[in-house]
């Protein structure tokens, strides 16, 4: 009778790594990680929760989105995003062309949003069409 008990609870702690396990790789959260320390392109977003920023990571700097809800002509939509950096240093390297290919990322979810970027990219934008 113990050892039938036994491999029940081996069967069952078994059973319980393996779920832990699968849900530790399937987490946005470490993919997120993975991506910026990989720096690759990653977007973890709830579509559906209006009030949770986004973040995506892009050739190693992490940007936060903070969404905002408005009206368009048939819905409640998200109608302006406002997108900053977690740590302004990771910038270096990043080109105008990096910015717009991140805008069109948003745009491709969000297509009723406009795209506003916060200090210190905005400087980025600014500076590169004050001279041309």
């Amino acid at each position: 009778m113990v050892i039938i008990i036994f491999r029940v609870l081996l069967v069952i702690a078994i059973a319980l790594l393996i779920y832990t396990w699968i849900q530790y790789l399937k987490n946005p959260e470490r993919k997120l990680r993975l991506s910026q320390e990989n720096k690759e392109f990653y977007l973890f977003d709830e579509q559906n929760n209006n009030k949770k920023n986004f973040q995506l990571t892009y050739k190693g700097c992490l940007f936060i989105g903070e969404k905002y809800l408005g009206t368009t002509e048939d819905a409640f939509e998200v109608v302006d995003i406002h997108v900053t950096v977690k740590n302004p240093l990771e910038l270096r390297g990043l080109t105008r062309e990096d910015l717009y290919f991140l805008e069109q990322e948003i745009l491709i979810h969000y297509p009723h949003a406009s795209v506003t970027w916060k200090h210190p990219i905005n400087e980025l934008i600014i500076t590169e069409i004050t001279k041309e």
